[in-house]
Protein backbone atom coordinates (compact mmCIF):
# COMPACT_ATOMS: atom_id res chain seq x y z
CA UNK A 1 0.00 0.00 0.00
CA UNK A 2 1.62 3.32 -1.11
CA UNK A 3 1.66 6.34 1.65
CA UNK A 4 -0.57 9.36 0.91
CA UNK A 5 1.60 11.63 2.52
CA UNK A 6 -0.44 14.74 2.20
CA UNK A 7 -3.08 12.53 3.83
CA UNK A 8 -1.03 11.90 6.87
CA UNK A 9 0.20 15.67 7.07
CA UNK A 10 -3.49 16.94 6.97
CA UNK A 11 -4.27 14.24 9.36
CA UNK A 12 -1.91 15.03 11.78
CA UNK A 13 -2.25 19.07 11.32
CA UNK A 14 -6.50 18.29 12.33
CA UNK A 15 -4.82 16.28 15.14
CA UNK A 16 -2.40 19.24 16.21
CA UNK A 17 -4.22 20.85 19.12
CA UNK A 18 -5.01 17.87 20.95
CA UNK A 19 -2.32 15.65 20.17
CA UNK A 20 0.36 16.04 23.18
CA UNK A 21 -3.62 14.62 24.91
CA UNK A 22 -3.63 11.68 23.03
CA UNK A 23 -0.43 11.13 22.59
CA UNK A 24 0.50 8.57 24.98
CA UNK A 25 2.59 5.86 23.50
CA UNK A 26 4.18 8.32 21.31
CA UNK A 27 5.58 9.89 24.31
CA UNK A 28 6.31 6.33 26.09
CA UNK A 29 8.30 5.49 22.54
CA UNK A 30 9.90 8.70 22.07
CA UNK A 31 11.37 8.59 25.71
CA UNK A 32 12.71 5.14 25.26
CA UNK A 33 14.27 6.23 22.46
CA UNK A 34 15.81 9.69 23.86
CA UNK A 35 16.66 7.62 26.58
CA UNK A 36 19.39 5.28 24.85
CA UNK A 37 20.82 8.83 23.71
CA UNK A 38 20.89 9.76 27.39
CA UNK A 39 25.03 10.03 27.17
CA UNK A 40 25.87 10.69 23.64
CA UNK A 41 27.40 14.37 22.90
CA UNK A 42 27.19 16.43 20.52
CA UNK A 43 25.23 20.31 20.56
CA UNK A 44 23.31 19.98 17.13
CA UNK A 45 19.54 17.90 17.04
CA UNK A 46 17.44 17.39 14.51
CA UNK A 47 14.02 16.15 15.12
CA UNK A 48 12.39 14.43 12.34
CA UNK A 49 9.26 14.41 13.11
CA UNK A 50 8.94 16.50 15.38
CA UNK A 51 5.12 17.13 15.62
CA UNK A 52 4.53 19.43 18.46
CA UNK A 53 7.94 19.65 19.35
CA UNK A 54 7.27 17.27 22.66
CA UNK A 55 10.94 15.97 22.48
CA UNK A 56 12.82 18.72 20.43
CA UNK A 57 12.07 20.92 23.98
CA UNK A 58 13.31 17.82 25.83
CA UNK A 59 16.45 18.10 23.18
CA UNK A 60 16.63 22.45 23.97
CA UNK A 61 16.65 21.60 28.18
CA UNK A 62 19.64 19.39 27.22
CA UNK A 63 21.38 22.49 26.16
CA UNK A 64 21.55 21.46 22.61
CA UNK A 65 20.83 23.53 19.14
CA UNK A 66 17.09 21.98 17.87
CA UNK A 67 15.86 21.88 14.27
CA UNK A 68 12.40 20.97 14.80
CA UNK A 69 11.41 19.12 11.28
CA UNK A 70 7.97 17.93 10.13
CA UNK A 71 6.30 17.72 7.56
CA UNK A 72 2.80 19.21 8.99
CA UNK A 73 2.59 22.78 8.95
CA UNK A 74 0.20 22.91 11.62
CA UNK A 75 2.02 20.80 13.96
CA UNK A 76 5.09 23.33 13.48
CA UNK A 77 3.46 25.92 14.80
CA UNK A 78 2.80 23.91 17.95
CA UNK A 79 5.80 23.74 17.62
CA UNK A 80 6.39 27.40 17.47
CA UNK A 81 4.35 28.38 19.61
CA UNK A 82 5.93 26.15 23.21
CA UNK A 83 9.28 27.67 21.90
CA UNK A 84 10.68 24.30 21.36
CA UNK A 85 13.39 24.53 19.22
CA UNK A 86 16.36 26.58 17.86
CA UNK A 87 15.21 26.41 14.53
CA UNK A 88 11.96 25.35 12.18
CA UNK A 89 11.72 23.59 9.01
CA UNK A 90 8.91 21.99 7.23
CA UNK A 91 10.08 19.44 5.15
CA UNK A 92 9.66 15.65 4.41
CA UNK A 93 12.29 13.42 5.73
CA UNK A 94 12.50 11.30 2.62
CA UNK A 95 13.96 15.05 1.28
CA UNK A 96 15.76 16.70 3.84
CA UNK A 97 16.87 20.13 2.61
CA UNK A 98 20.13 20.66 5.53
CA UNK A 99 23.61 20.54 4.40
CA UNK A 100 25.85 17.42 4.23
CA UNK A 101 27.32 16.58 7.87
CA UNK A 102 25.10 19.63 9.45
CA UNK A 103 23.90 17.86 12.50
CA UNK A 104 25.58 15.33 15.12
CA UNK A 105 22.21 13.66 16.48
CA UNK A 106 19.33 13.04 14.27
CA UNK A 107 16.01 11.99 16.39
CA UNK A 108 13.06 10.07 14.91
CA UNK A 109 10.02 8.85 16.21
CA UNK A 110 7.58 6.55 15.06
CA UNK A 111 8.12 8.63 11.71
CA UNK A 112 9.49 6.42 9.40
CA UNK A 113 6.13 3.54 8.83
CA UNK A 114 4.83 6.80 6.97
CA UNK A 115 7.63 5.79 4.12
CA UNK A 116 7.18 4.06 1.30
CA UNK A 117 10.87 2.72 1.52
CA UNK A 118 12.62 3.11 4.52
CA UNK A 119 16.02 3.27 2.93
CA UNK A 120 15.23 6.80 1.25
CA UNK A 121 14.53 8.46 5.05
CA UNK A 122 17.59 6.54 6.74
CA UNK A 123 19.91 7.52 4.16
CA UNK A 124 18.61 11.04 4.35
CA UNK A 125 19.42 10.91 7.95
CA UNK A 126 22.84 9.96 7.45
CA UNK A 127 23.98 11.89 4.98
CA UNK A 128 23.41 15.23 7.06
CA UNK A 129 24.65 13.79 10.25
CA UNK A 130 28.74 14.41 11.17
CA UNK A 131 31.32 12.00 11.38
CA UNK A 132 31.23 10.45 14.75
CA UNK A 133 27.35 11.42 15.45
CA UNK A 134 24.43 9.21 16.04
CA UNK A 135 20.74 8.66 13.90
CA UNK A 136 18.05 7.34 16.47
CA UNK A 137 15.00 6.02 15.14
CA UNK A 138 11.96 4.31 15.76
CA UNK A 139 8.96 2.37 13.49
CA UNK A 140 6.16 0.55 14.06
CA UNK A 141 7.00 -3.08 12.73
CA UNK A 142 4.44 -5.78 11.25
CA UNK A 143 2.42 -7.12 13.90
CA UNK A 144 1.20 -3.59 14.79
CA UNK A 145 -2.39 -3.07 15.82
CA UNK A 146 -3.13 -6.83 15.02
CA UNK A 147 -6.59 -6.67 17.03
CA UNK A 148 -7.57 -4.26 14.46
CA UNK A 149 -6.42 -6.17 12.00
CA UNK A 150 -8.25 -9.53 12.96
CA UNK A 151 -11.38 -7.34 13.52
CA UNK A 152 -11.61 -5.81 9.72
CA UNK A 153 -10.57 -9.38 8.46
CA UNK A 154 -14.45 -10.29 10.74
CA UNK A 155 -16.13 -7.79 8.97
CA UNK A 156 -14.93 -7.86 5.36
CA UNK A 157 -11.99 -9.09 3.05
CA UNK A 158 -10.71 -5.40 2.07
CA UNK A 159 -7.13 -4.41 3.06
CA UNK A 160 -7.54 -1.89 5.88
CA UNK A 161 -4.69 -1.53 7.47
CA UNK A 162 -1.48 -0.59 6.38
CA UNK A 163 1.55 -3.15 5.78
CA UNK A 164 4.47 -2.06 8.53
CA UNK A 165 7.86 -3.13 8.19
CA UNK A 166 9.81 -6.57 9.06
CA UNK A 167 12.72 -6.88 10.97
CA UNK A 168 14.23 -8.30 8.18
CA UNK A 169 13.17 -4.84 5.88
CA UNK A 170 14.83 -2.71 9.09
CA UNK A 171 18.48 -5.08 8.81
CA UNK A 172 18.32 -4.46 4.83
CA UNK A 173 17.64 -1.21 4.81
CA UNK A 174 20.24 -0.29 7.63
CA UNK A 175 23.31 -3.07 6.44
CA UNK A 176 25.75 -0.64 5.14
CA UNK A 177 26.18 1.20 8.04
CA UNK A 178 27.10 0.29 11.49
CA UNK A 179 24.44 0.07 13.44
CA UNK A 180 22.27 -1.46 16.47
CA UNK A 181 18.20 -2.63 16.69
CA UNK A 182 16.25 -3.74 19.75
CA UNK A 183 12.52 -4.56 19.68
CA UNK A 184 9.65 -3.57 22.08
CA UNK A 185 6.17 -4.68 22.02
CA UNK A 186 4.00 -2.49 23.79
CA UNK A 187 0.70 -3.25 24.88
CA UNK A 188 -2.44 -0.90 25.98
CA UNK A 189 -6.01 -1.45 27.22
CA UNK A 190 -8.97 1.67 26.47
CA UNK A 191 -11.68 1.98 28.63
CA UNK A 192 -13.64 2.69 25.08
CA UNK A 193 -13.51 1.76 21.53
CA UNK A 194 -13.67 5.75 20.88
CA UNK A 195 -10.38 6.43 23.08
CA UNK A 196 -8.78 3.55 21.43
CA UNK A 197 -9.87 4.94 17.81
CA UNK A 198 -8.61 8.47 19.12
CA UNK A 199 -5.09 7.06 20.25
CA UNK A 200 -4.78 5.43 16.40
CA UNK A 201 -5.53 8.82 15.17
CA UNK A 202 -2.86 10.45 17.32
CA UNK A 203 -0.40 8.70 15.17
CA UNK A 204 -1.79 9.69 12.28
CA UNK A 205 -3.47 6.33 11.27
CA UNK A 206 -7.42 8.15 10.14
CA UNK A 207 -6.60 6.81 6.46
CA UNK A 208 -6.44 3.01 8.10
CA UNK A 209 -9.76 3.37 9.22
CA UNK A 210 -11.87 2.70 6.30
CA UNK A 211 -15.64 2.96 5.82
CA UNK A 212 -15.70 7.01 5.73
CA UNK A 213 -18.95 8.80 4.31
CA UNK A 214 -17.31 11.12 1.16
CA UNK A 215 -17.75 13.64 4.48
CA UNK A 216 -14.42 12.27 6.41
CA UNK A 217 -16.82 10.56 9.29
CA UNK A 218 -17.11 6.51 9.72
CA UNK A 219 -20.62 5.67 9.30
CA UNK A 220 -22.37 3.85 12.43
CA UNK A 221 -22.71 0.71 10.70
CA UNK A 222 -19.12 -0.12 10.43
CA UNK A 223 -18.60 1.61 14.00
CA UNK A 224 -21.03 -0.75 15.60
CA UNK A 225 -19.34 -3.62 13.27
CA UNK A 226 -15.97 -3.11 14.92
CA UNK A 227 -17.42 -2.57 18.08
CA UNK A 228 -18.92 -5.90 18.14
CA UNK A 229 -16.02 -7.99 16.54
CA UNK A 230 -13.10 -6.19 18.46
CA UNK A 231 -11.24 -8.41 21.43
CA UNK A 232 -12.85 -6.88 25.23
CA UNK A 233 -10.46 -7.52 27.69
CA UNK A 234 -13.54 -7.22 30.74
CA UNK A 235 -14.71 -4.19 29.26
CA UNK A 236 -11.53 -2.93 27.53
CA UNK A 237 -10.04 -3.07 24.19
CA UNK A 238 -6.37 -3.90 23.65
CA UNK A 239 -4.41 -2.42 20.92
CA UNK A 240 -0.62 -3.36 20.40
CA UNK A 241 2.74 -1.36 19.06
CA UNK A 242 5.43 -3.82 17.46
CA UNK A 243 8.16 -1.28 17.78
CA UNK A 244 11.63 -1.53 16.37
CA UNK A 245 14.68 1.12 17.60
CA UNK A 246 17.36 1.54 15.55
CA UNK A 247 20.75 2.85 16.28
CA UNK A 248 22.96 4.28 13.12
CA UNK A 249 26.75 5.17 13.81
CA UNK A 250 27.96 7.77 11.42
CA UNK A 251 31.83 6.75 11.02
Amino acid sequence: MLVNKKAIANSFGRAAKKYDNIAIFQKKSGQYLFDLLSSFNGSIVLDAGCGTGYFSKKWKLFGKRVIAMDLSFEMLKEAKRIKSATNYLQADIENIPLKEKSVDICFSNLVLQWCNNIYVPLNQLHRITRNGGVIAFSTLLDGSLRELKQCWKNIDDNKHINSFYTIDDIKKACKKWRFTLKKKSWNFLYPSFNCLIRSIKGIGANYLLPGKTKHGLMTKNYLFKLIDNYPNLGDKFPITYKVVYGILYRE
